[in-house]
């Protein structure tokens, strides 16, 4: 009897909760609750394949260390291959990221049957005359343009000329990479040439170095047409900074859109960075975010570490790391900042890769060097023995460097016998080029072939995995983004 009475009694309560619950809802409006912002930051390190950043890691925190990006709990390998290369160039990769499709080498975010035409020569002597024609492939649509489409911000950032491939995949879209005043005008809203699908008032970030493709040729810059895109920018009410000051100036909260080209053509490697002229990709990632946090709904975010590509290229490999360093400092200052608003990273996705690789080797068996700091050439020295600690000769009786390359400038012709005298003061110099297996011209080593790194947190990354297509991370980060 007992017992049924305490049953009759805690329903009582249960149901009396309940009516006052139902009572109480039935009081309120009915109101749909916001939903949170969905960000994307992708970042990309042109160039960036496994070694360098193997060798970047060594060279920065030693063996034992770890960057950033070895910390991403999500990772995939990519193949770069593009739809006519089995080794890609920037245009065709990055495209890939961005739209899903393969398309030719030097090809911008086009259709695959696009075909890319060389630019013909204008009257001051530069080859930026568009050839396409017409006819010639169909755009296709961007993650960026997809953004935009859905009421999102939208941003680019990088050390390279904003109008250089990687950007100008985000953003563009022509049948050769090297037409970079018409990319630019892809930029300014309602101009000729502007990209409509970036909507009425066009991009809310664009920040790095290229100011000759916005300036006339009479005001020192490469634009025949006369236009200055800078100006025309400032009209569609555009915040510009020129500089390091200018841009520290700049108030995030009071800045809907902001345009910073820092430098003529590309930005200077970080080696060499004057930080009272030119803010860091670190400055320039986290500033970006800043400005487009303002838009509830979401933003996407392009962050290319444009010159480890270049650096690459030179056979310089110091610069090189170091940019991969910078590149990496960026990325961990991202994920701190986004963790500041959404601490689990719940709503925001970030996602690292590579575009492709380059022929950068470790070769020897080398003793182990730690990072590389004064008095220490870690990863930029010669090859010492592991066990003995001896300098390691090849057959000629020379000493070697630790990094090498597949091809590249610096190849010695003969017996590398007269190398003999080859030491650490040389190879860890911020302008030294690594010897090299094939000639190449001054700057012409290639990229390579091989299989890139991604890696990726937060929202939607636990999707990245295995070896996967470069044209498979569009629709995975489509996905993730609500896009």
């Amino acid at each position: 009897m007992t017992r049924r009475k305490i049953s009759v009694a805690g329903c009582s309560v249960a149901i009396t909760l309940m009516l006052a619950a139902c009572g109480s809802d039935a009081k309120k409006e009915d109101v749909t609750p916001e939903a949170p912002p969905k960000n994307v930051i992708f970042f990309l390190g042109d160039g960036m394949g496994l070694t360098t950043m193997t060798a970047a890691r060594i060279y920065s925190v030693g063996e034992d260390g770890a960057l950033t990006m070895d910390t991403l709990p999500e990772t995939a390998f990519v193949k770069t291959f593009s739809n006519d290369a089995q080794v890609t160039d920037s245009a065709p990769s990055m495209a890939a990221y961005m739209t899903g499709v393969k398309m030719n080498n030097e090809v911008i975010s086009m259709s695959a049957n696009t075909v890319a035409i060389d630019p013909g020569t204008d009257a001051n002597g530069n080859k930026l005359v568009n050839k396409c024609g017409t006819g010639n492939g169909t755009p296709a649509t961007t993650l960026l343009e997809l953004a935009k489409a859905k009421g999102f911000a939208a941003g680019v950032v990088s050390t390279a000329r904003v109008t250089h491939a990687t950007p100008a995949a985000t953003y563009s879209h022509i049948c050769h990479r090297d037409l970079e005043n018409d990319i630019a005008a892809a930029l300014v809203p309602g101009g000729t040439g502007y990209n409509s699908a970036l909507g009425a008032t066009g991009l809310e970030v664009v920040l790095g170095g290229g100011a000759q493709f916005f300036t006339p040729f009479k005001n020192g810059g490469k634009r025949s047409d006369d236009r200055d895109l800078v100006a025309e920018l400032k009209a569609k009410s555009y915040t510009v900074a020129n500089n390091a000051t200018d841009f520290k100036a700049v108030d995030a909260a009071k800045t809907d859109r902001l345009f910073g080209v820092f430098t003529s053509s590309h930005m200077s490697y970080d080696l060499d960075r004057d930080a009272a002229k030119e803010p860091s990709l670190a400055e320039m990632t986290t500033k970006a975010m800043d400005v487009l946090a303002k838009n509830k709904k979401g933003y996407f975010l392009m962050v290319e570490g444009g010159r480890i590509d270049h650096a690459l290229h030179e056979t310089t490999a110091k610069k090189a790391l170091q940019d991969t360093v910078a590149f990496d400092n960026a990325i961990k200052a991202a994920i701190e900042k986004a963790k500041v608003t959404d601490p689990t990273l719940a709503n925001t996705l970030i996602v690292v890769t590579a575009d492709h690789d380059h022929t950068l080797v470790l070769n020897g068996y080398a003793k182990r060097t730690g990072k590389t700091a004064a008095g220490n050439a870690g990863v930029l020295g010669v090859v010492k023995n592991y066990v003995t600690g001896a300098v390691e000769k090849d057959l000629d009786g020379a000493p070697y460097s630790i990094i090498g390359f597949g091809n590249g400038e610096n190849r010695t012709q003969s017996s590398r016998a007269a190398m003999a005298s080859l030491d650490e003061t040389v190879t860890s110099a911020n302008t030294y080029h690594q010897e090299a297996v094939i000639r190449t011209t001054a700057g012409n080593e290639t990229h390579g072939g091989t299989d890139v790194f991604l890696g990726a947190i937060g929202k939607g990354s636990e999707t990245f995995l295995g070896t996967i297509d470069n044209t498979k991370v569009f629709g995975l980060v489509k996905t993730a983004g609500g896009l």
